[in-house]
């Protein structure tokens, strides 16, 4: 792709295409992953209209809408973000879900990539058991709308390392 960090979202559901939105604006490429493309269609529907509406109101400029929505790459093939910097699991609260994505998620991306959940009610250290890497395991919790509330909570688990 190109030398910027990559951030994976996975699931493109509000708090996803939120993520996906904020991420490809704060200059980094995006990945937005999830089970269809209907859904990616739908996502990106949004985000092109919460960044057009950034624009109306002279918050960013056409060229930042531009240079976010060209930053955005969609896929329904979890193995595309294997080169990802950062992963942001952001698919519906439920404990099976996360734990498959988690695990799926581990088997593919580098050993380095730090893998996240935007879970409010799920364990990090429950998640990260489902990985060869609990100290690159967090919670990032994003306020919603995420492009309007600039505020994310970070959560370690009982083995996050410090860096």
């Amino acid at each position: 792709m190109n030398d910027k960090e990559i951030i994976a979202v996975v699931g493109s559901g509000t708090m996803g295409n939120g993520i996906a939105h904020v991420s490809a604006l704060s200059g980094y490429s995006v990945y937005l992953v999830d089970i269809n493309n209907d859904f990616l269609d739908k996502a990106m529907n949004i985000i092109s209209k919460n960044l057009q509406k950034q624009v109306d109101k002279e918050v960013i400029s056409e060229s930042k809408k531009n240079d976010a929505l060209g930053s955005i790459n969609t896929t329904i093939n979890i193995s595309d973000i294997k080169g990802a910097d950062l992963v942001i699991e952001a698919a519906p609260e439920s404990q099976d879900i996360k734990n498959k994505i988690f695990s799926e998620l581990d088997s593919i991306c580098k050993p380095d990539t730090i893998l996240a959940s935007n879970t409010s009610s799920i364990s990090i250290t429950e998640l990260s058991t489902k990985t060869n890497r609990p100290d690159k395991i967090i919670g990032m919790h994003f306020m919603n709308p995420v492009p309007i509330m600039k505020l994310v909570e970070i959560i370690n688990g009982d083995k996050t390392s410090k860096e």
